[in-house]
């Protein structure tokens, strides 16, 4: 892995396929670890952004629409991606890129339980965020909780640890309302996007019904007995989801 202030990547910058990760909101670049080195094994070269407020970060804008114009830097000069992943508060922040993918490449959008709606629900989240960053989990605690691998749980409590309170509160004061799954109305021709939604009796974030059923190249799938970190508890999903070609038996 290598690491900057602003990104992570992993694998060789000629390997011939690119993937594009946006972590979620407390997250940072290198909670990708255990998807990045599942995709550098399938041939790709992998970027993950630190979001605007993340890993020491500074901000003071953190409306959608701003953490994605952040990310406009990994777009310029054409430069396209073959995959693009993006994890809860990443998977708004990705939509909203979408109009800004070149026209030319066929992309794969994998959204991991995407907060698309919560408006119902702002106060319960910023409220469950703010005590995770003003007492953060130790890694034993967030082992025996979770059930994840030391390694992502190291990587989890020193992103919360990255994360200053004023960024969680600032996230949901500037996106009122909390409200983004209208962001699927204009999907690209060249854009197929693959929501992977953890079960709802383990927290799920996003419901099936957040997602619009007559979209063309938008599908919804739900994982029975994943949590909302699907990418430490199931990463393996995520690579099935971009169906890349297996040699034949």
């Amino acid at each position: 892995m290598h690491a900057s202030i602003s990104a992570s990547q992993w694998g060789s910058p000629t390997a011939p396929k690119k993937a594009l990760l946006i972590h979620g909101l407390t997250g940072w670049s290198g909670t990708w670890e255990g998807v990045a080195q599942l995709l550098v094994a399938e041939g790709f070269f992998v970027v993950a952004p630190n979001l605007l407020g993340h890993a020491w970060r500074r901000g003071t804008d953190y409306r959608m629409s701003t953490l994605a114009e952040d990310l406009r830097p990994y777009l310029v000069n054409d430069i396209s991606y073959d995959v693009i992943v993006g994890h809860s508060l990443g998977g708004p922040v990705v939509l909203s890129l979408l109009q800004f993918l070149p026209k030319t490449k066929k992309t794969t959008v994998i959204l991991l339980d995407p907060a698309l709606e919560i408006e119902w629900s702002t106060e319960i989240y910023e409220s469950w965020f703010l005590n995770e960053a003003v007492n953060v989990r130790t890694i034993e605690g967030l082992a025996d909780d979770q059930g994840w691998s030391r390694r992502d749980c190291m990587l989890h409590a020193l992103g919360v640890s990255m994360c200053d309170r004023t960024t969680i509160e600032g996230v949901f004061s500037q996106n009122r309302p909390w409200s983004f799954s209208g962001l699927f109305k204009n999907i690209p021709p060249h854009v197929k996007i693959t929501v992977l939604a953890s079960d709802p009796q383990l927290g799920a974030v996003c419901h099936p019904d957040h997602v619009p059923c007559d979209v063309e190249r938008l599908n919804v799938r739900v994982l029975p007995g994943i949590g909302h970190c699907i990418h430490y508890e199931h990463p393996d999903a995520i690579v099935d989801a971009i169906q890349l070609p297996r040699a034949k038996l």
